[in-house]
């Protein structure tokens, strides 16, 4: 093989279509986020809970008074029928409490229960240190403010 050969054989193809930026970011953002996703789930932090259930947890955690499952499901990547099953499955192990909505007899609220709370710390602080190796090993303090600041502007 000749080195004109070799070099046409790796070149890349002129029939190429080219390719746009905010796709080769969007791409890129997804590889990312499965690959820390797969290397969370892999590490042992979990008790006897799902990652999905984790994060129902941890988004009820962060609000200041109960919520209905509507604006809970705002915040997390579930369809709601999902969602709905999961808050069941959720209280019916104690770590969700329903209640009922003062403002609309029909609605629920939903909150964390001590021992919810309680679960969703013990996780957090692990999964906190997982996520903190995991984010420092490749980028650097700079770069994580970057990183930081470019999805908080695209979560808008």
């Amino acid at each position: 093989m000749t080195a004109a050969t070799n070099a046409a054989q790796t070149a890349a193809p002129t029939t190429a279509k080219a390719r746009h930026p905010a796709n080769d970011a969007w791409e890129a953002l997804l590889a990312a986020h499965a690959s820390l996703i797969k290397r969370f789930a892999a590490e042992d932090v979990w008790c006897d809970i799902t990652m999905r259930e984790y994060d129902v947890l941890y988004t009820l955690s962060k609000c200041e008074e109960p919520v209905r499952l509507t604006e809970l499901n705002k915040h997390v990547l579930l369809s709601q029928p999902a969602l709905s099953r999961m808050v069941d499955r959720l209280a019916d192990r104690g770590f969700i409490a329903r209640q009922a909505d003062p403002a609309d007899g029909r609605g629920v609220l939903l909150a964390l229960t001590d021992q919810g709370r309680s679960l969703q710390r013990q996780i957090g602080r692990e999964h906190a240190r997982g996520v903190a190796r995991a984010m420092t090993s490749e980028l650097t303090t700079a770069e994580l403010g970057q990183l930081e600041a470019i999805c908080r502007k695209l979560a808008r």
